[in-house]
């Protein structure tokens, strides 16, 4: 529950990365962030889980997770996945976004920062 009494306004978040370093330095737009969040925000949005009470689909600056990347994190759980295709993110939709079940062979490791 909120301060105000009201239950959270979106059950679930999930922020994908899209920083771009302009000094050359690796990172997540340069591994096809933004591509991916596309396809969540559709795949989210095509199987009717967006919108208050559901699941907000948000961009994000750098995480500081740039060695798993590229990362999206998922709220309220705090759960970080690496991803590298559609069938990933599609999974992780179906999956986790859905049913609540993490998406276990794609969790970052958890010693992976920057």
């Amino acid at each position: 529950m909120s301060r105000s009494g009201e239950s959270n306004y979106y059950a679930r978040h999930i922020f994908f990365c899209l920083n771009e370093r302009q000094n050359g330095e690796d990172c997540c737009a340069l591994h096809g962030a933004k591509a991916a969040f596309d396809r969540c925000k559709s795949q989210v949005k095509a199987a009717g889980l967006s919108g208050p009470g559901k699941v907000r689909v948000n961009k994000a600056g750098c995480l500081d997770r740039c060695a798993g990347g590229p990362v999206a994190v998922v709220y309220p759980e705090g759960t970080w996945y690496t991803f590298v295709d559609n069938d990933d993110i599609d999974e992780i939709v179906e999956s986790h976004l859905k049913n609540g079940q993490i998406v276990e062979r794609l969790l970052t490791p958890p010693e992976l920062g920057r």
